[in-house]
């Protein structure tokens, strides 16, 4: 290594910044969440770095520079744009022995700014020895998705447990056993999810029993016991699996990049994942590799497994003390039958937590540049399914009627001529623009424009394929200006004959053909790389 990883404790030390503009303050910024007592010198000190500074700890010298001002720091930092002041200030602080850092010129450097992932007290710095400060931002990035700003918390715990933990297990060893089991279990588990009590209690009940198993092995190794008889007794409570936990993770549209924090760290630590046709293959790969992975998803006309089995699997699996994910497309509550699996495992005492994901209809506005609401255009958005319970139609083409709302229909496609009939029967305008989005968020996602009079023929010759949900109102007017993403995949409203989703022509060149299909991408979601999924996705959720 080029340098020396060291954490210095600066709080309530004097740190002297020479310098008062845009960079000074950036520096000052950072050191003063560590409690730094800083001393600017600059004859100009910005309004900015002023406000910064007001508590009186901190000191504000409008003058030029002078080395007397040196006295008794323990960091100085230049943070100005004269090169030739720069270079005098460094060799002041040299001949003083005090690490100086002149900003953006490395070879006049004591000690660098790591970028910084910050967990209090846990503090995690990453260095390119100056040579790539963009690429070490963009590390910092990466572990900040990784780390759960819970690991502070239980960082804090665990101090305010080590002396007694000294005390009641004796051995190193044994400690480090004991905060393994701690870090990686049920105590990390309630720290995450915000019951900061309960990971408490759940720490001093783990100390507890561990004293008390070292306690009893002491005594044991001391005195002569007669072995009792062995009682074979399978149901017996001491062979009692401790029950695991289920959690109900909404994946999302498809994009691994639109996956919460919360959601990656629960799918890093599962035993068992339980996943949906509608998770896209770069979601699941970035599940624990070593998990076992079940499709459980429902195709249309075709499910892989029943509702209630599913909800027996979670049951069995969390009882036989594992952790399970239980990975939906989309967001678990927004047609994702979330509740009726939470219900199944409260009846059953099994914990469970939720994590919300980005459900499709956002997905698919924010991708096709359609806003679900406008002032101008939508003052309301609905969410609703073309299929009820049991496969019924949704029918209730009444309740659609009002020209300042946006409908969402989920599950609407295969059929489409039933809805867009019941809608203009029902009194709805057959001029009302209305989208199909298939495919939102991934690299194939296509978008589909017309009318409730002609939306069904378009569909007919585009062929869009499933997962797609249909956006009714207003709104879709502005697809045409506000698209960003994809737009070479959109379809041709005019109906020509050179549409590639019709096959192409005779008089279509091949390579303009191929240029315009969806093609494999690569893509990153933060360190995990996946090949994409081809246009040929999973097909359409239905509910039943």
């Amino acid at each position: 290594m080029n340098t020396f990883p060291l954490f210095f404790k600066l709080e309530d030390r004097k740190v002297l910044i020479i310098g008062g503009g845009d960079v000074a303050l950036r520096k000052a910024d950072l050191l003063s969440r560590a409690g730094t007592s800083i001393t600017v010198l600059a004859p100009d000190i910005c309004a900015e770095l002023q406000a910064l500074l007001s508590n009186s700890k901190h000191a504000l010298i409008y003058e030029n520079y002078n080395k007397s001002h040196m006295s008794g720091a323990r960091v100085i930092i230049a943070a100005t744009d004269d090169e030739s002041l720069n270079h005098q200030i460094h060799a002041d602080a040299t001949a003083l022995n005090i690490p100086v850092n002149v900003v953006d010129t490395p070879h006049l450097c004591d000690f660098i700014f790591p970028a910084i992932v910050d967990r209090n007290p846990i503090v995690i710095g990453i260095s390119s020895n100056g040579k790539a400060p963009v690429l070490a931002r963009l590390l910092r990035a990466r572990l900040e998705t990784l780390i759960p700003q819970g690991y502070g918390k239980l960082a804090k715990l665990a101090g305010e447990f080590r002396t007694e933990v000294k005390a009641k297990i004796p051995t190193l060893t044994g400690r480090r056993q004991f905060w393994e089991r701690a870090f990686e279990g049920k105590v990390s588990e309630l720290m995450f999810a915000g019951n900061e009590t309960e990971a408490t209690e759940q720490l001093q009940a783990d100390l507890d029993s561990t004293a008390a198993d070292i306690a009893s092995t002491e005594v044991s190794t001391n005195t002569t016991v007669v072995a009792a008889p062995v009682i074979d007794n399978p149901t017996s409570s001491d062979t009692t699996t401790p029950v695991g936990e289920v959690y109900i993770v909404g994946a999302g549209p498809g994009d691994p990049e639109l996956l919460t924090f919360k959601a990656l760290r629960l799918m890093q630590q599962a035993d068992i994942v339980y996943y949906d046709a509608l998770v896209s293959p770069q979601v699941l790969d970035l599940c624990r590799r070593d998990a076992d992975k079940v499709f459980v998803g429902k195709k249309r006309s075709n499910h892989a497994v029943a509702q209630l089995g599913i909800n027996e699997l979670l049951v069995n699996s969390a009882k036989e003390g594992r952790r399970v994910v239980r990975l939906k497309g989309g967001d678990p509550f927004i047609f994702g039958r979330g509740g009726e699996e939470i219900e199944s495992l409260r009846a059953h005492n099994v914990p469970y937590q939720v994590v919300p994901g980005i459900t499709a209809a956002n997905a698919a506005a924010s991708y096709a540049g359609i806003p679900l609401t406008h002032r101008d255009h939508s003052q309301s958005v609905r969410f609703v399914t073309g299929f009820l319970k049991a496969g019924a139609p949704n029918n209730n083409f009444q309740s659609f009627l009002n020209t300042d709302e946006t409908v969402v229909f989920y599950m609407g496609l295969h059929s489409l001529p039933r809805l867009t009939e019941g809608l203009i029967d029902a009194g709805r305008s057959s001029d009302t623009p209305i989208a199909i989005v298939s495919n939102a968020s991934m690299p194939n996602q296509q978008v589909l424009t017309g009318t409730l009079a002609t939306i069904v023929e378009l569909q007919a010759q585009a062929q869009l394929p499933t997962p797609a949900l249909l956006i009714m109102g207003d709104v879709v007017s502005l697809h045409d200006s506000l698209a960003w993403y994809n737009q070479k995949h959109e379809q041709n409203m005019s109906g020509t004959n050179n549409n590639w989703l019709r096959g192409g022509t005779a008089s279509t060149p091949k390579s303009e053909t191929a240029l315009n299909q969806p093609h494999a991408q690569q893509a990153h979601a933060l360190s995990m790389v996946a090949s994409l999924a081809t246009e040929d996705g999973p097909e359409q959720l239905i509910v039943d």
